[in-house]
């Protein structure tokens, strides 16, 4: 990996790929080397790892291979990254843009990804601006984000509810979120833990368990605790990890459990709080080595 990436014309190629997709033809357009080096330090660079190809039709496009490199190799292309030629980069980066302009003409970028366009990046087009925008949609009542961490989603979800309650266990994390949210007037906070809310019955129309559960030695106990608190008709959102045998990278966040099968969190959901399930099921798989999964659950508390 040093031997690759001691190339200063392999370093060019990876940094000019890296938040960019181009053909062998844009690629040796910007960096104006022959194209048949270029194709060679490409098809290195690939071979590593460090770049992945897409062919369509007869042309093949390049893009770095960031979530497919393995631990070893990120860390040192990171470190490589940073010390690029940053002259040679703002020179590159200049003719890129207008390669990219290139094609904006009929038949231009979005025929060239057709079909793979969640993997790439285009202006304003990320998975943190669709997700703001579509909670434009929400309206909800009084929440309850149970383990609030520092206050990111209720960041969000606030100007969506009539109240929201911060809920964490640590007064340092929920001291932070006190700070994200000094200027938000529907928040509340409170010290505490999920497996004893210090809440009376039926105070919440919504209870969201987004990535607390893998902290608990007791989740039957913790869901029990959500349906409790939880109003007739309100609903409970769980988010966590599936079950899984990479407890050496988890136990490094404070995980005390290695994730939940599907049918086990639906049984809790049903026996021990009371529940019913709409929804309980893999949503999606982390492309990131060891493809962590996420397992999903919405539930609503019966009641008039």
């Amino acid at each position: 990996m040093l031997g690759l990436l001691s190339d200063p014309a392999r370093i060019r190629l990876a940094t000019l790929l890296d938040g960019n997709e181009l053909s062998v033809a844009e690629i040796t357009q910007v960096v104006r080397m022959v194209q048949s080096r270029v194709s060679t330090h490409l098809g290195k660079l690939r071979d590593a790892g460090v770049l992945r190809d897409r062919h369509q039709g007869t042309k093949a496009y390049y893009s770095l291979n960031e979530n497919g490199m393995s631990e070893t190799l990120q860390r040192l292309w990171h470190l490589v990254a940073e010390n690029r030629d940053e002259a040679e980069w703002q020179a590159d980066r200049a003719r890129c843009e207008e390669v990219l302009r290139q094609r904006q003409k009929p038949g231009g970028w979005p025929d060239s990804v057709a079909g793979q366009m969640d993997r790439h990046y285009s202006p304003g087009r990320t998975w943190e601006a669709t997700m703001l925008s579509f909670l434009s949609f929400i309206r909800l009542e009084d929440v309850l984000d149970a383990g609030s961490g520092d206050g990111m989603v209720a960041s969000m979800l606030a100007p969506r509810c009539r109240s929201i309650t911060c809920l964490d266990i640590s007064p340092k994390v929920l001291q932070a979120a006190r700070q994200r949210l000094s200027a938000v007037r529907n928040v509340s906070f409170a010290p505490g833990d999920i497996h004893a809310l210090p809440f009376p019955a039926a105070q919440f129309d919504h209870v969201l368990f987004l990535n607390v559960l893998p902290y608990s030695k007791e989740p039957a106990r913790a869901l029990a605790e959500a349906a409790r608190v939880l109003r007739p008709g309100g609903t409970l959102l769980v988010s966590t990890l599936a079950d899984h045998d990479h407890p050496e990278i988890t136990g490094a966040y404070g995980h005390v459990n290695h994730g939940f099968r599907p049918a086990t969190l639906r049984r809790w959901l049903t026996r021990d709080a009371h529940l019913v399930v709409d929804r309980c099921e893999i949503t999606s798989h982390e492309r990131q080595q060891p493809h962590f999964a996420v397992l999903s659950a919405f539930a609503r508390k019966t009641g008039a």
